[in-house]
């Protein structure tokens, strides 16, 4: 398959979108390239004439592989594409799947299409209105993220289809020996309480859990919102790091801008006044998902030292490369250094002040 893609051909997409009876059939497609999705290339297609009202035209998303992509990439997408198509039908927030090419054949890599979603993201510029001022209304969007998890972590992903879909067995167990193993393949520095979250994770992971489909990067940054209040979740994005999990992981990576019970006032990438109170998202997630929420201490503590793991490949990226290496952003490289350190410092805090529990 072409690794070099330029934007695709219209009319071969047109052709193949007619073929799959996609919305505004027979239109020729017009194509616009999208910002976001850091592994992929986004294109927003229109069909429907020049002359229609915008609400009129049929507005699509086409994802697919960037031009330098590799085969982990490819394969990467192919699981989105079998993950969104389980989840067509269910009551999970989603862009519903229109049409996929898993073979490449269409436009020279594997791509898909879906609908596109009417609907913001916090990431566009933090909270629009009324979110921006009305608290109560912010308070509801907490509520709809982790009802979000919730929904999405009871679908049954074997009646889905979705068996080999990822390894649940053992799921804990591999935890902190993969993700230490990722580390030393890019590690530049020392991570003070690295070591010691790492033996706490060790000796209090769950001896049950129930598995379920795990967004693996479940956030405010990776879901839309509805315009307008109330607060109602439009769809859960970025499923690159999807996989058959511990769907409480999810739980806990959503409640990161948490310090115990109550939502941090500084250094979070979104102001969080007006949320909700820790325990009362707790109880919301137990209500919908109908699974308890009692040690959410060891998914915290996971939580904050994976996403450690993970963000430092970034910062290790950046301090390796050069002035004349445009790939990473040296203000992503500075803001992500302390950051960093404090998810893995906050990690090791919570695992000396929690006992170690049987489960």
């Amino acid at each position: 398959m072409a690794t070099n893609v330029t934007q695709p051909d219209a009319a071969i997409l047109g052709r193949w979108l007619d073929s799959n009876h996609a919305p505004g059939i027979g239109e020729f497609p017009t194509l616009e390239r999208l910002s976001g999705g850091s592994q992929n290339t986004l294109y927003l297609i229109r069909r429907g004439g020049e002359q229609d009202a915008d609400e009129d035209r049929a507005h699509m998303v086409l994802r697919m592989p960037g031009p330098r992509a590799d085969s982990a990439r490819m394969d990467g997408l192919l699981r989105e594409i079998r993950l969104v198509r389980a989840l067509s039908g269910t009551d999970v927030p989603h862009a519903e799947l229109i049409a996929a090419d898993e073979t490449g054949s269409v436009l020279g890599m594997p791509c898909y299409v879906m609908r596109a979603i009417d609907g913001w993201s916090p990431m566009d510029g933090g909270w629009p209105a009324p979110f921006d001022i009305d608290l109560d209304a912010r308070r509801g969007l907490a509520f709809e993220l982790v009802e979000g998890a919730a929904k999405l972590g009871r679908v049954d992903w074997r009646g889905r289809g979705l068996v080999g879909f990822g390894r649940p067995d053992g799921f804990h167990a591999r935890q902190v020996d993969r993700w230490l193993t990722f580390l030393e393949a890019y590690r530049v520095r020392e991570l003070p309480g690295l070591n010691d979250a790492a033996d706490w994770l060790r000796r209090n992971q769950p001896k049950h859990y129930i598995p379920g489909i795990m967004h693996g990067d479940y956030q405010f940054a990776n879901v839309m919102f509805q315009h307008g209040k109330p607060a109602r979740l439009a769809a859960i994005v970025d499923w690159e790091m999807t996989t058959i999990g511990d769907p409480l992981l999810d739980l806990a990576w959503a409640l990161l801008g948490y310090d115990g019970e109550y939502p941090r006032t500084a250094g979070f990438y979104l102001d969080l006044r007006g949320m909700p109170r820790r325990s009362e998202l707790l109880d919301h997630y137990e209500s919908v998902s109908g699974v308890s929420t009692e040690h959410i201490d060891y998914y915290l503590v996971l939580a904050n030292w994976k996403l450690g793991i993970v963000l430092e490949k970034t910062y290790a990226a950046g301090v390796r490369s050069g002035p004349q290496d445009r790939g990473i952003d040296p203000k992503i490289t500075e803001a992500f250094g302390p950051m960093i350190l404090r998810l893995i410092a906050t990690a090791a805090e919570l695992a000396r002040t929690l006992p170690t529990k049987e489960r």
